[in-house]
């Protein structure tokens, strides 16, 4: 009996022993689950990863920075550098979207107060103005880029964020716009980082309240930003089990906090209550008063938008669409969708759809990451394809129209006779950026192109009615050689037209600048500057 009591005492023992060493097992694995995953994050590293790769990303879009040196659509100076130096500055140009109010002040506001900031410091020179406003774009692509990798990890491994982030660091159309201060490089910013806290499957790092004030403040800045969320909101919506609460606590008093805010800064600037976002879906949307500005089929992002954005990375997209788990369904609907609104509308442009880009990315990602027998070739034809399309666009390709303000810079800084100079820009409207790029109230005029906001049916702008016949409107309007400014900048194609006009009022030329291998229309493939020599006209005379 005594080893049978003996036999049940050392029983319970074990089982007690067994129970313990379960909770310590227990103890240990909630410890592991509430610790951050690595040392790294412990020691406070930058936005929850690796140091060494944030500041690779970060030193990749400096670089990315300085080495795109070309324009690409006038909005990226008209609708941000050029309102924010008007803001603080008090000269300049406005574009008639200001005088209408289809723009809000918020986005330039980023870079008046960059630029305010320069200039208290006494620090504002024009080469500071142009470079800062880009260089801060670019930190905030590079957080873009990290929070596409921190997403990809979660959901998947860090083998496939990997795969996902080389796709994004690599694509030529991203390195071409993500530094570029347009309103749509901000949308694809914001848009990212939403979808870091969106809550996705697998997601770690779901935040309600954070991805909807992103999508509320991307909206602020770009109204047509909300239409890849849709589809993205709705899902959410109906997974949901308080969907009640999710309106009346998170959605609604982010909505109202995030318009108020907008509301408040417009009516500062504008110096009435003005809802621009109701202004810019009326004239866009609703009445579709941007085919003036140019129209395609309906068919062109498919046929030719799409494509060209995701350059060479369109095979592995289209793989990558078979192989990708059911939970990135909804990413490819928001594709599809966005591609399907746009294509409703007749103006048409490749950076409209560029907020869609990145999720393109997760299915090239895994189109890569089940490659084998292929997959360094065509990490190669990956990487040198994009990069010949991103160096060619970015230091090549239009940079012309930077070149020539880089001269009227100049001009300002470096002429003992600026006080009587003068600058007319005879070329296609907004070809150029404007005072943001020059920083000197040099007399400055550009042909106008202004929409038909009355509803004429054979209306024609200031650029058009000068097109029609060059020649004769430069005698028009310079009947008096008083009038006449001191430098004319025109592309090569308008030379021979107006040669008669040049040569009787004395210009020369003084400067060519290459502006790109494809002229088309209007445009030319090299910007010529013509300057007045009044002393050899009074030797003659």
């Amino acid at each position: 009996m005594e080893q049978e009591g003996g036999n049940g005492r050392l029983f319970f023992r074990g089982l007690q022993n067994r129970s313990h060493e379960k909770m310590k097992l227990r103890k240990r694995k909630s410890t592991l689950y509430l610790s951050p995953p690595n040392s790294s994050e412990r020691s406070g590293d930058l936005l929850g990863e690796n140091i060494y790769l944030v500041l690779f990303t970060i030193a990749l879009r400096i670089c990315n920075c300085f080495l795109v040196q070309t324009s690409f659509v006038p909005d990226e100076y008209w609708q941000s550098l050029e309102v924010a130096h008007h803001m603080v500055f008090n000269y300049g140009y406005l574009t008639w979207e200001w005088t209408e109010r289809l723009r809000g002040y918020t986005y330039p506001l980023i870079f008046a107060s960059i630029y305010k900031i320069l200039h208290l410091l006494g620090k504002d020179s024009v080469q500071l103005l142009i470079w800062i406003p880009r260089l801060a774009q670019a930190l905030l692509s590079a957080v873009a880029d990290i929070r596409l990798y921190s997403l990809m990890k979660q959901l998947e491994n860090q083998q496939m964020a990997k795969w996902v982030f080389f796709c994004q660091l690599c694509s030529w159309f991203t390195w071409y716009c993500c530094t570029r201060t347009l309103t749509n490089t901000m949308e694809t910013v914001l848009t990212i980082i939403a979808l870091f806290y969106y809550p996705l499957e697998g997601s770690k790092s779901m935040n309600s309240v954070k991805y909807s004030s992103l999508v509320a403040l991307a909206f602020i800045i770009r109204p047509t930003a909300v239409i890849p969320w849709i589809p993205l909101v709705f899902r959410h919506f109906w997974q949901e089990q308080k969907k009640l609460d999710l309106i009346l606590y998170q959605f609604l008093p982010i909505g109202f906090i995030t318009l108020s805010l907008s509301l408040i800064i417009d009516r500062v600037f504008f110096g009435q209550w003005t809802l621009v976002q109701y202004n810019f879906l009326k004239f866009n949307v609703l009445q579709n008063l941007g085919t003036f500005y140019g129209s395609h089929p309906w068919h062109w992002y498919f046929s030719q938008g799409f494509p060209a954005v995701l350059g060479t990375h369109l095979p592995f997209f289209i793989h990558g669409c078979f192989l990708a788990p059911k939970r990135y369904r909804i990413l490819l609907v928001t594709v599809l969708w966005t591609l399907l609104v746009y294509s409703m509308l007749s103006h048409k442009e490749f950076r409209f759809i560029y907020p869609v880009l990145p999720f393109c990315m997760v299915f090239c990602g895994y189109s890569l990451n089940h490659l084998k027998t292929w997959k360094k070739p065509a990490l190669s034809f990956l990487f040198l394809s994009n990069m010949l399309l991103a160096f060619y666009t970015g230091l090549v390709h239009q940079r012309g129209t930077l070149d020539v303000m880089t001269h009227i810079q100049e001009l300002c800084y470096n002429n003992p006779n600026i006080s009587s100079a003068s600058v007319f820009i005879m070329m296609p409207c907004h070809s150029t950026p404007y005072y943001s790029h020059v920083h000197y109230p040099l007399p400055m005029r550009f042909l106008q192109c202004p929409p038909d906001l009355t509803g004429k049916s054979q209306y024609l702008d200031e650029a058009d009615i000068f097109y029609l016949n060059p020649l004769n409107w430069l005698y028009r309007e310079f009947h008096n050689d008083s009038t006449l400014p001191t430098h004319l900048i025109i592309f090569s194609i308008l030379e021979e037209e107006i040669s008669a006009f040049l040569i009787s009022s004395s210009y020369e030329r003084t400067a060519v600048f290459f502006h790109t291998h494809l002229p088309e229309g209007r445009t030319g493939s090299h910007i010529y500057v013509y300057e007045r020599k009044l002393k050899r006209k009074l030797n003659r005379s």
